[in-house]
């Protein structure tokens, strides 16, 4: 583990596996009442394999990350962009690199600072799109972005989920089938966008990589091969069959024509709601019983469905995980 300076951008992890991290965190760096030592404890603690520090328009945390990153725990190096007119994560970029805030819409100013992202090798992300406060509603087009926070976590709210999140969700899922028809659609995340105690990781994000590196993380982010969970105790998988064939979530399954069978198995929602999504909007509903604990099955097939995707949700009707989906072809 590095005494000082920059955090590695690769730990040991367990090679190609699904990993917990949270992307959206603030320090006392910029408006958060934590430091980066008690974030990094508090997020190992409730079973994050990563994080991003995000401060608001600045890179001053990046160097004081490196003695908090461990053999088995990724820190990201990032910035929340908080332009006029709506704020992005800026995730993978390098050490100590800026990206410009001072613009809004109609400035046609963010393809620049975008660019400049991507030629570090990060990732472009939507932060918190419906926020109800000014400068919080994102008013870019969702185009030029790699991804969508639709889950934004507690900040200042003592509900995890809330009307906030439904609209971005609403949003992301109205336009998952035009993406997807086109040729690409720009995956959801989860954040806790972290400002106090005892909200990292509340929600999360799951992903698919080939390794514990920040290039691995990304790239599985950025082609969805990742799910979003309210805490470590949710797990879920999900599945789409057809023949022989067979994809996960952010993949794609040529059916051939078959008949294809979605299978979801959940664990750790007591009495959810799991319900089955498509670009015919939800399609099937079922519960699971008070164990949390059950597989779910749904058939249909690619004349009938683009995609599927599913959400979970308590009884009160709060989101406890959704995912991705599997294009079918």
């Amino acid at each position: 583990m590095p005494d000082s300076g920059f955090p590695p951008r690769q730990a040991r992890g367990r090679g190609a596996s699904w990993y917990r991290g949270d992307c959206h965190i603030h320090s006392v760096y910029s408006d958060g009442e934590l430091t980066p030592e008690q974030l990094a404890a508090d997020a190992r603690s409730v079973g994050l394999d990563f994080i991003a520090t995000t401060e608001h328009n600045s890179a001053n945390a990046h160097n004081a990350w490196g003695r908090h990153a461990a053999d088995d725990f990724l820190v990201l190096l990032g910035e929340e962009v908080t332009t006029k007119t709506g704020h992005w994560l800026a995730l993978g970029i390098a050490p100590g690199q800026v990206i410009d805030w001072d613009y809004r819409v109609g400035d046609k100013l963010i393809g620049p600072c975008l660019d400049q992202v991507r030629e570090s090798g990060g990732l472009c992300v939507a932060a918190h799109p419906h926020a109800p406060y000014p400068s919080g509603s994102f008013m870019y087009p969702y185009r030029d972005l790699d991804a969508v926070e639709v889950w934004n976590g507690l900040w200042t709210s003592d509900r995890p989920w809330n009307a906030d999140n439904e609209a971005a969700l609403a949003e992301w899922g109205r336009g998952l089938a035009e993406g997807i028809h086109a040729g690409r659609w720009r995956p959801a995340m989860g954040n806790s966008d972290t400002h106090l105690e005892g909200q990292i990781g509340i929600p999360h994000t799951v992903v698919f990589a080939e390794d514990l590196s920040t290039p691995a993380v990304l790239e599985g982010i950025r082609v969805g091969r990742s799910w979003i969970a309210e805490s470590a105790a949710v797990d879920l998988s999900l599945t789409a069959v057809a023949a022989d064939h067979n994809a996960g979530i952010g993949e794609r399954l040529a059916t051939h024509g078959e008949p294809v069978m979605v299978r979801a198995h959940i664990r750790g929602v007591p009495s959810a709601t799991v319900s089955f999504h498509t670009d015919r909007g939800k399609v099937h509903r079922e519960a699971l019983p008070d164990s949390g604990v059950g597989t779910v099955e749904w058939h249909t097939t690619s004349e009938d469905s683009a995609f599927a995707r599913i959400e979970v949700r308590h009884p009160h009707g709060h989101m406890a995980a959704l995912t991705n989906p599997i294009v079918l072809t």
